[in-house]
């Protein structure tokens, strides 16, 4: 039995190194397989073109300026004004809030110079726009098409390109 287990002992070393030898293979296996995926990662960062030149470097995307931001930079004057809509009171019920909204367009339009004047040799330039936020419209339409309010305080700010757009004032 002495003889039977010496025996057994060189064949489990044996073994021992054969399994040895499969792990280190496997782990160079491995380690290789990770070269060639950093490899891969690198080329597809780099992309190599057909001569052989990596492009030049790309130029990092400059987020867009939110709308606060541009809003800010491009403003050339903002004024405060109480637009009195009694006048829409003067009809019938069912066209009061309609008739709101068309005396704050007249009077904003009026007042921040929208109008073109008609003069000759004058070039054409694109319309000049005026925006009325939501926030407005839903004021005025508030408590129905019946009962609109009497008058609106709103901020209208005019940017570089001539167009109006129109807020609620700040408190209302």
């Amino acid at each position: 039995m002495e003889e039977e287990k010496i025996k057994e002992e060189p064949i489990e070393e044996e073994e021992q190194e054969e399994l040895a030898e499969t792990v280190e293979e496997a782990n160079t296996e491995e380690i290789a397989e990770e070269e060639r995926e950093e490899k891969v990662e690198e080329a597809a960062e780099t992309e190599i073109t057909e001569e052989g030149m990596p492009p030049p470097p790309k130029e990092k995307e400059a987020k867009p300026p939110t709308r606060e931001e541009k809003l800010e930079e491009e403003i050339v004057e903002e004024r405060i004004y109480t637009i009195p809509l009694s006048k829409a009171w003067i009809g019938p019920p069912r066209k009061r809030a309609p008739r709101a909204m068309r005396i704050i367009k007249s009077f904003l339009i009026k007042h921040m110079k929208l109008e073109k004047r008609g003069g000759e040799g004058e070039e054409e330039e694109a319309p000049k726009r005026l925006i009325i936020n939501n926030d407005v419209n839903e004021k005025v339409w508030s408590r129905g098409i019946e009962k609109p309010p009497r008058k609106i305080r709103v901020r209208a700010a005019k940017d570089k390109d001539g167009n109006v757009t129109v807020y609620l004032a700040e408190g209302d």
